[in-house]
């Protein structure tokens, strides 16, 4: 009884940061502030549905593997997530306009060449 009342609380937590992280791709005015929501709710929300499904089993072959998909999802969303941005930045996706600063802003040639070295060193290159 208790069980299935904590099963239930993690599920709902885990579903409600899935559903934010849903609502905010809808909202979010940029690129890149929609990846953030996505990375940091949806990972949540996943994580913790994955919780609850250990739980609700409680049989050691699916907590590891509930596990494995836990600590698999932990490792690759970010690592996404910023190649993604970084792909954007450098296509030229405009950031939103009420953004207060670009860290990047001069780092990368927005061409698509060399996309791996920043600006100063390919100009280096060039010269040379």
């Amino acid at each position: 009884m208790i069980v299935d009342t904590i099963i239930g609380i993690i599920a709902t937590l885990g579903t409600l940061f899935v559903l934010l992280a849903g609502v905010g791709i809808m909202r979010m005015p940029d690129t890149y502030l929609r990846m953030g929501v996505t990375t940091k709710a949806a990972t949540l929300g996943i994580g913790l549905i994955l919780v609850a499904s250990a739980i609700y089993f409680n049989d050691l072959s699916t907590t590891t593997r509930v596990l494995a998909v836990i600590i698999f999802i932990l490792l690759t969303a970010p690592v996404g997530a910023h190649l993604i941005g970084k792909a954007s930045y450098i296509k030229g996706n405009k950031l939103w306009k009420k953004s207060v600063m670009d860290d990047l802003e001069g780092k990368y040639r927005k061409t698509g060449k060399n996309i791996s070295l920043p600006r100063n060193m390919d100009h280096d290159k060039e010269t040379h």
